[in-house]
Parts: structure tokens; C-alpha cells; sequence
């Protein structure tokens, strides 16, 4: 891990070009990795769940999208509750913009950690280097893992903070704070350095559950870069992000993710609309010339 950790500071990239854009009408077809490890028993040094992740992705146009993702268990130390093939997944979301400063983006469906709802995205961009950011929804709980188990939406998050970013060293500084997913009210702080095709960081937090704690980030986007544009495209997932706690707590400070492919690098906008922070750096991903 610290070899990884360190190539990929050697890694950088500087430039600003465009991301090729996403064309209405394309499905995208996509395998991912989802790891979870745990070591907080006597029993065994640690624990360890891995599960692959199929997903689908429709760009139907005006900013429309349609996710979905399903959890296929290929191998579980966590339990019975952790052994059934289900829908992760299926999101319904929309973005829109308001000149070239606000973004906004409202999804309805099921997110991630079991909740399902409507959830509503804020971005701001006060000048090249601060940024200000909310996010608010209204969910329930729903559960595939052991039958169908759900409730009435009635819990409300909501989240603001602001971002900072440090163009000449590609560095981005986040600090946001509210009501998280499991109703602990808490804080984060984090630092990203952005590199070419990686992204790593380190974060604190504090929850008046949880207490305080903190740990680090890795976020690496997935080759082939080059990729083609079809109607229906087949890849790999776009990244694979690891978090890593030094309390193993699974509830404080957490927030659903509303797009199965959502992380840190990339954040929640289209990056060819949004150029502010990581996004002005050359793209990770590129489209393929085809020879004629």
C-alpha cells in the first residue's frame, strides 16, 4: 500500500483541456469492485467483504440520467445479512445550471446505505479558488439483504460547507458540516491532492455519536483512457476509492452516494460545464480516434 501511495504522488498532470462530452442516447455498461474490510475482532485479524458491482448508466438527454447498480457477493467475513445478490442502486437524476456559476442537481430513487428518497445537490463557485457547497435530502430506509424491508421516508439530512482549491498545486481543502445519514451531527475536514489519474488525501471528524476520528482517501480512476463512444458502451467502472478510518466506525459522518461511480475526484457535475478545481486539469478519460 505504501508503494501505491507513493506512485501515485509521482503521478501529475497540469494541463486544461476538455472532457470529451457525454452524448444523449449512450448506455454505459460498467463492472466495478466494492472492498470492505474490517479489524476490530480478537478473533482473526481482520474481516473482509468483496463484492463486484454491475451497473448501467442512460444519458437521456438534457441532462437526464437513469443509474442503476446491483451487489454480487464473491466472498463475505461479514455475515449472512451481506450474502444475497441485490440492488444497490436505481436513481433517477437530473442537473441544471444557472449561468456559469451555479449548479444544482435534485435525484429521487434508491441510494446507497440502504435509503431511498429525494436528495437535492448545491454547488457554487465564488471565484477560481472558493467554492460553496449543500446538499439536502429526505429518505427512508430500504433493504434488499435479507427480503424486501423499507420505511416510510421520514429523515431528513442536510449538509453545507466550502471548498478551497489550490490551483498551482492542483490541492483541494473541503470542509462541510450538518446532519449526516445515521442523525449524528458532526463535521469534516479534508485535503486532496489531485495527480494525474489518482487522487489522495487525509481527513478529520468529529460526531457528537462517533466522536472524533480520521484517516485517509485514495481515489483511482480505472484504464483504458482512451475509450470509445457508442450507443451502448461496455467498460470497466470509471474508479475504484478506498476510505480508511482508524475507529472502523461504519455510522458517523456518513452520507449516501446518489451515482454508483460518485467519488471525490470527480465530484457531482458534468466536469465540461463545471470547470473549477480537478476538473481544469486534463481528463482522465479521453475519446478514441477511430481510423477510417
Amino acid at each position: 500500500m505504501g508503494l501505491w501511495l507513493l506512485f501515485c504522488f509521482l503521478l501529475s498532470g497540469m494541463e486544461s483541456k476538455a472532457q470529451p462530452a457525454v452524448r444523449s442516447g449512450e448506455v454505459d455498461i460498467f463492472m466495478g469492485v466494492d472492498l470492505n474490510y474490517r479489524d476490530i475482532f480478537l478473533s482473526k485479524p481482520y474481516e473482509l467483504l468483496v463484492n463486484l458491482t454491475p451497473g448501467v448508466k442512460w444519458n437521456m438527454g438534457r441532462q437526464w440520467q437513469v443509474a442503476a447498480q446491483v451487489l454480487l457477493p464473491v466472498y463475505n467475513d461479514y455475515g449472512d445479512y451481506y450474502k444475497r445478490i441485490r440492488l444497490n442502486m436505481a436513481v433517477l437524476s437530473k442537473e441544471w445550471y444557472i449561468g456559469k456559476k451555479l449548479f444544482l442537481k435534485g435525484s429521487g430513487g434508491l441510494f446507497s446505505h440502504e435509503r431511498y428518497g429525494l436528495d437535492a445537490k448545491l454547488f457554487y463557485t465564488v471565484n477560481s479558488w472558493l467554492a460553496l457547497e449543500a446538499q439536502a435530502g429526505w429518505t427512508g430506509f430500504c433493504s434488499m439483504a435479507t427480503g424486501w424491508q423499507a420505511s416510510t421516508p421520514a429523515r431528513w439530512t442536510a449538509l453545507a460547507g466550502a471548498d478551497v482549491y489550490l490551483n498551482r498545486w492542483n490541492t483541494q481543502l473541503r470542509v462541510r458540516g450538518g446532519r449526516f445519514v445515521y442523525e449524528d451531527y458532526g463535521i469534516v475536514a479534508e485535503g486532496m491532492r489531485h495527480f494525474t489519474h489518482c487522487s489522495v488525501g487525509l481527513y478529520a471528524q468529529y460526531s457528537n455519536e462517533g466522536g472524533r476520528n480520521g484517516g485517509f482517501k485514495v481515489v483511482m480512476m480505472i484504464p483504458p483512457y482512451k475509450r470509445r463512444h457508442r450507443k451502448v458502451n461496455f467498460r470497466p467502472a470509471s474508479n475504484f476509492r478506498l476510505t480508511y478510518n482508524i475507529q472502523a466506525d461504519m455510522y458517523a459522518n456518513k452520507m449516501y452516494n446518489t451515482d454508483p461511480e460518485e467519488n471525490e475526484r470527480e465530484g457531482w457535475f458534468d466536469r465540461e460545464r463545471l470547470q473549477w478545481g480537478s476538473n481544469t486539469m486534463e481528463p482522465d478519460f479521453k475519446e478514441k480516434e477511430v481510423n477510417r
